[in-house]
């Protein structure tokens, strides 16, 4: 192997990173609910659906198309996130343009949310093979573009919708996003057969820890672990949308905040959101993926039950922040726990299939908040509910800790054989 012609591994990390700023910004949807609502004269709640539908979309081609990502490499399946992506946004000006509700839906929601699928997939598979010492890191750089996203676009989004209309600002963000993406997808590419840092080559010292097994998607869906994993970050995402959704009314409730007080913790929000993704898989590659989970359900579990019962303003928010870095942090941790469970020989269609679960779970949360608050009247009760779920998702976590525990002392003992 010809290291001279090998790829630089940070410019393909930074390359993931400019593919998952662009698609992160779905999450600045907020700003552009109220000039839309507007052009259509319908209610916010309406347009609300084309995010929904994205989200949606997101995690069934995440789903179906993960094989077809790891088939054709991160160079076609990124370009074609970026096209897919930037053309749902061109068109969603379009559409406000012709004042189209049907053709925004389809534009935003059904040809964005196969961008954003592809997107969040392509990069991220590619990165753990270029890391293989650093995975947790490499994918957490990735991710937390995902969740940084909306600091960024979302102060673009309001400028150029005051300053050069709804439509245009559409077409203008619609450009830079397909730009982006696809000059990012230009650089990426998987590393070579074998690929190891230097450093790290056999004779030379360090070693990396071998993952567990190198399977395809459909063995791994007859592995207990695959379902302990899509049941661990559903429920880790089902709570975590579901205070994501109740933070501003809550802050109203338990520490008399105003409105306006409430809408700007908020948006610290997105900032710990961002910082978790970072911060917990980074650490993973030094605690371990599984015990990095098994310290998030604890954590979550006291949070949620005794949250409803602290009024000390800066406990109260230390708290709230610490739970969301962990709701990012999980989605971050992910692809890395992934690689070490099955390998990468599958990876982006295995990531695709436990992320079918984020658009389950983004219906599941904040309808079970809503059924629980309406019922009870009680916001104590509704986060005791979420707390009792982490208590299942620790149990999970327990028993991967075991299963992974167990294969790793199985794969020491036929390597001995061997």
């Amino acid at each position: 192997m010809n290291t001279q012609k090998l790829k630089n591994r940070w410019l393909i990390a930074l390359s993931a990173v400019g593919i998952h700023i662009s698609i992160g910004s779905v999450y600045a949807y907020s700003v552009i609910t109220n000039p839309v609502k507007d052009i259509f004269d319908v209610e916010g709640s309406v347009i609300k659906w084309a995010f929904k539908i994205a989200i949606l979309l997101l995690g069934l081609s995440a789903a179906f198309l993960g094989r077809w990502v790891e088939k054709v490499g991160p160079k076609i399946s990124g370009t074609a996130a970026g096209l897919f992506y930037g053309i749902g946004i061109l068109g969603s000006g379009l559409a406000v343009q012709l004042e189209s509700l049907t053709l925004f839906y389809l534009c935003y929601g059904v040809i964005g949310g196969i961008g954003l699928g592809l997107g969040y997939i392509t990069p991220v598979s590619t990165l753990v093979k270029w890391f293989p010492d650093k995975r947790g890191l490499a994918t957490g750089m990735a991710i937390m573009g995902f969740g940084f996203s909306a600091l960024i676009f979302g102060p673009v989004m309001q400028s150029l919708f005051e300053s050069v209309g709804v439509s245009m600002a559409f077409y203008i963000l619609g450009a830079i996003y397909m730009i982006l993406i696809l000059s990012s997808s230009r650089y990426i590419e998987k590393p070579p057969e074998g690929y190891l840092p230097d450093g790290f080559k056999p004779g030379e010292g360090k070693t990396i820890k071998e993952d567990i097994s190198n399977i395809t998607a459909n063995a791994a869906l007859k592995s207990s672990r695959f379902y302990y994993m899509w049941i661990m970050m559903f429920i880790n995402i089902t709570c975590g949308i579901a205070v994501i959704a109740a933070a501003s009314p809550m802050m109203q409730e338990k520490l008399s905040y105003s409105p306006m007080e409430a809408a700007a913790v908020v948006g610290l929000i997105g900032v710990f959101n961002g910082f978790g993704r970072i911060l917990w898989s980074s650490l993973s590659d030094y605690l371990g993926r599984a015990n990095v989970y098994i310290l998030f359900f604890v954590f979550q579990i006291l949070a949620f039950y005794y949250l409803p019962e602290i009024t000390m303003e800066l406990l109260f928010l230390l708290i709230l922040f610490t739970v969301i870095t962990m709701y990012g942090g999980g989605f971050a941790t992910l692809p890395a726990f992934l690689g070490d469970l099955f390998g990468t020989k599958q990876l982006g269609a295995i990531h695709g299939m436990i992320l079918a679960g984020w658009g389950l779970a983004g219906v599941v949360g904040p309808t079970i908040y809503d059924i629980v608050k309406h019922s009870t009247g009680s916001l104590d009760i509704t986060l005791k509910v979420f707390s009792g779920l982490f208590v299942v998702a620790l149990i999970v976590s327990l028993l991967m800790k075991r299963s992974v525990n167990k294969a790793y002392k199985a794969k020491i003992s036929e390597i001995k054989v061997a």
